[in-house]
């Protein structure tokens, strides 16, 4: 299984390919699946802004697209214009609820910054969540 820490250096490695041109704000995520594989994804910015997709949102797609669907571990970075500083960047509302599509409440989410690694889970990031289990029953 991958540590936490090898996790927080593929994000920070992931973050090294967005493409933020309007922002400066550059996203990246590890995502581990239950068998170990991880998925890495980046923030891609477009010039209509609606049509971006976030870093997390990039790695589920990408792990999806390759058949995996069981989730363990997330770890998210971001930075405007520099080098990883002290605070944190959770992920946004649209990504919590694609989470939410394919992950259970236990599943960790890895808030990573200069200052260390913030843990919670996905029940405590998304409290009250709309799930699949809503609409069948």
């Amino acid at each position: 299984m991958t540590d936490i820490i090898a996790l927080a250096e593929s994000a920070k490695k992931a973050m090294e390919n967005s493409h933020s041109p309007y922002s400066g704000f550059r996203v990246g995520a590890a995502l581990l699946c239950e068998d170990g594989t991880v998925y890495t994804g980046c923030n891609i910015e477009n010039a209509s802004y609606s049509a971006t997709c976030c870093a997390e949102r990039t790695a589920f797609f990408k792990a999806v697209s390759d058949g995996k669907l069981n989730f363990t571990d997330l770890a998210v970075c971001g930075v405007k214009d520099g080098e990883l500083e002290g605070t944190f960047c959770p992920p946004c509302g649209v990504c919590r609820q694609v989470m939410r599509e394919f992950c259970r409440d236990n599943f960790k989410i890895h808030l990573v910054s200069a200052a260390g690694i913030k843990t919670l889970t996905l029940a405590e990031l998304l409290p009250l969540s709309f799930g699949p289990e809503n609409l069948n029953g």
